[in-house]
Parts: structure tokens; sequence; C-alpha cells
């Protein structure tokens, strides 16, 4: 297994350890201090210790597919695991979030993320059986990087946001309004990769 591979595997194991951080009943079990404020409106240990992960994970996006690309190391396991780890990252916590904190992230949001990508998915599986491969696009990339973004400032409990809020006369989260925006750029890349591929559809 070369190292970019290495990257995408470390990646799904940080999905896994982000997902059963954020999901684990700390407060059950008496470790009331890992969900406990580190400060007034301030972020958890359990968030803060996701966050580093997610931006970790976020970060270890970038590297596998430029060392792929660059040292020539593109192999299968690469194009089919990177986009799921990628999805499995972002979906995973944004329902996580929706459903923890529904204020920072609004059940619409993680709904039109994941129906999205499902479409994409559907889009793309359909164009790979007649041979033509659908590129990302500048709206994919955008997508991605607006969505890892949006869910940093969620685990941060809308850090450093909530400094500013305090006592203002504007009180929804901004980081909440950047989840929408994460979201209208994801339909937007959604509907211009079917609108510039409708011949796959075409027999």
């Amino acid at each position: 297994m070369n190292l970019p591979n290495k990257i995408t595997t470390f990646r799904m194991v940080l999905v896994v350890i982000i997902d059963f951080l954020l999901l684990f009943p700390w407060a059950d079990v008496g470790a009331t201090v890992m969900v406990e404020p580190l400060f007034e409106h301030g972020f958890s240990i359990v968030l803060l210790i996701s966050f580093v992960l997610f931006l970790t994970a976020s970060i270890s996006d970038f590297f596998d597919g430029y060392l792929a690309r660059k040292y020539n190391l593109v192999t299968t396991y690469g194009k089919f695991m990177d986009p799921i780890a990628d999805k499995l990252l972002v979906d995973s916590v944004f329902i996580i979030c929706a459903i923890k904190y529904p204020s920072l992230v609004p059940a619409l949001v993680a709904v039109i993320i994941i129906c999205r990508d499902l479409l994409v998915d559907a889009l793309r599986q359909i164009a790979s059986s007649k041979g033509k491969i659908l590129a990302a696009n500048m709206w994919g990339k955008a997508k991605t990087v607006t969505q890892m973004v949006a869910l940093s400032f969620v685990l941060l409990n809308n850090f450093p946001f909530s400094l500013f809020q305090e006592g203002s006369s504007f009180s929804y989260p901004v980081t909440a309004i950047i989840c929408y925006v994460a979201s209208l750029i994801s339909a937007i890349s959604g509907i211009l990769y079917f609108t510039k591929n409708l011949d796959v559809f075409r027999d």
C-alpha cells in the first residue's frame, strides 16, 4: 500500500474515532468533564478533540490526492476509497451534529448535502458503466471546502462568532449561516453535474 492510500485509510480511521467521540454518552458514564464547556459560550473537550481530528482528516484529503498525482501513485484502491472517505467524514459528522446541535446545523442542511451526494454518486455510477468519467469541477471543490469549514465551526460550537454575538441584537448563529451557504453550494454543484452530463441518460 503506497503513501496516498495509507493517508486515505488513516482518514477513514479518523472518521470512526470522531463519530465515536461525538456519539459516546460521556455524561452517562460520569465523564461530565468531557462535555462541560471549557469557558462561557465555549466548546467542550470532546468537541475540541473532535475538531482537531476533523481538521487533520480534512487536510489529509488534500495531501493524498496531491501525492498520488505528483508521484503517479494513482491506484484503483485510491480512486475508490478516497471519495468514500471524504463522504463518510463529512456526511456522518453532519448527521450527528444535526441531531445534537440543531441550532448550528439545521436538518435541512444535512438533508440537502446528503441527497446531493447520493444523486451525484448515482450519476457517476451510470456514467462509469458507459465508460465516462465525471471530473470534479470548481463547484465540487468549493463544496468540499465550504462543508469542511462549516463543520469546523460547528465543532467549535460557533466559536469565535459567539464571542462577538454576545449581547448583540443579531443572535442567530453565524455557523448556521455558513452551513446554509455550504448546502447551497452543494446543491449548485449537484445541479451543474446533472445539467452538464445529461447525455449520460441518453441510450
